[in-house]
């Protein structure tokens, strides 16, 4: 849970969010952090009382119907074309740190990363984890490293504390790019079912994994506006000052495994959707396949092939990470709200105070893309109508045969 939060906006978002906020940064940090716990909190209730593969769309369908379900699902799995390239364009700022590749050259270099995410993909989630939960030690580690390379007096901490109040509106766009961070809560429902018991781990598992997150970005932010530097990825520059040298290096692989590890999280949560739609007939039967290691295969290779493509096209086209970021955080507000109405409905009374703030956060985070809503709202514009139609064709269909 936790890798998949740092994932690759670790040692990149800090510096995304202070670019456009300032010191106000910290704060959206902290507001965001705080505000996203209850959203993890009903997440994880929902995934430990009715564990599915399909995870958010699972919870809606029960809530709503099958319809509204669908249009979740099919959502989440049309964000992989945005979603999938924002993630490998941040991962590559880290590779760049270290060898510095363009063009073309860099376009193979992502694509041959993917063929690694597909082998650990085809191995089985259990794999991933005991190797990311070691990644997510060292990122801590390195964090806790810098913060006693720091060694701030009371006093510059107090001076740095007493400067001008940060503009409420740019703290706002802040927390509109930092919500990335924490793109992955309803990634881990998708994978309930890999859990040895969900009713007594999943909670615990999001709670501490959100909150660990949290803290680290906040340091991270905080390690930033108490050390500029002028290098592209600004913790590379951090990492020199405070430890002298080999910043580059440690932050640099650091950076690309733990931006992998989301990428392939993600690949691990859209092939069991996949999966899961295939046995329900609304994808094709031929995905509804598990191999030795309980994986869905034929899922995995299809998701990684179309990341592939759109790996393709956002170079030739020239897209912007800025735009894909936002884009990929609108669908997710709206995956969210659905989720959260769905609890309301699905959980018992005494998560509806939780239930109600998470609507609120919803609501804020929309509020603060503003335009960069477009795209989810069109998604599900489009979708809603295809699967109704779809719905009423078989059940006139199915009357016909009767």
């Amino acid at each position: 849970m936790a890798t998949t939060l740092l994932g690759t906006g670790v040692f990149i978002l800090p510096q995304m969010t202070i670019a456009t906020a300032g010191q106000g940064a910290l704060i959206a940090w902290l507001v965001l952090t705080l505000a996203i716990i209850p959203v993890t909190l009903v997440f994880g209730r929902l995934a430990s009382v009715m564990p599915h593969a399909a995870g958010p769309a699972y919870f809606v369908e029960k809530a709503f119907g099958r319809t509204a379900g669908r249009t979740i699902g099919l959502m989440f799995l049309l964000v992989v074309p945005i979603g999938a390239p924002a993630a490998i364009l941040m991962t590559f700022q880290f590779v760049n740190a270290l060898v510095p590749i363009e063009g073309w050259a860099q376009v193979a270099t992502e694509l041959l990363l993917l063929g690694v995410l597909l082998l650990l993909n085809l191995r089985g989630i259990q794999v991933s984890a005991k190797l990311q939960f070691a990644l997510t030690l060292a990122i801590v580690s390195v964090v806790v490293a810098l913060f006693g390379g720091v060694g701030m007096s009371l006093s510059e901490l107090e001076s740095f504390t007493h400067q001008d109040s940060p503009n409420v509106s740019l703290v706002m766009a802040a927390v509109g790019i930092a919500f990335w961070s924490f793109l992955g809560i309803e990634a881990m429902t998708h994978l309930a079912g890999d859990f040895r018991n969900p009713k007594r781990d999943m909670i615990p598992a999001m709670f501490i994994g959100t909150v660990l997150v949290g803290i680290v970005y906040l340091a991270c932010t905080l390690l930033l506006l108490v050390v500029p530097s002028e290098k592209p990825v600004a913790m590379v520059g951090v990492f020199d000052s405070l430890l002298g040298g080999y910043g580059a290096q440690v932050i640099g692989i650091l950076g690309i495994v733990s931006g992998l590890a989301t990428v392939n999280v993600y690949t691990a949560s859209v092939s069991r959707l996949i999966w899961s739609f295939s046995r329900d007939g609304v994808l094709p039967k031929y995905f509804n396949k598990l191999n030795q290691h309980n994986s869905p295969a034929r899922a995995s290779i299809a998701v990684l092939v179309s990341m592939a493509l759109v790996i393709i096209l956002t170079y030739a086209t020239g897209q912007q990470l800025e735009d894909l970021i936002a884009w990929s955080n609108g669908v997710f507000v709206i995956i969210y709200l659905a989720a959260m109405f769905a609890a309301g409905k699905l959980l018992s009374k005494r998560y509806l105070p939780l239930v109600a703030l998470s609507c609120m956060l919803c609501g804020v985070i929309g509020f603060a893309l503003g335009w960069n809503m477009a795209y989810a709202i069109l998604l599900m514009l489009v979708l809603f109508p295809i699967l109704w139609l779809q719905k009423a064709h078989l059940s006139r269909k199915q009357w016909v045969t009767e």
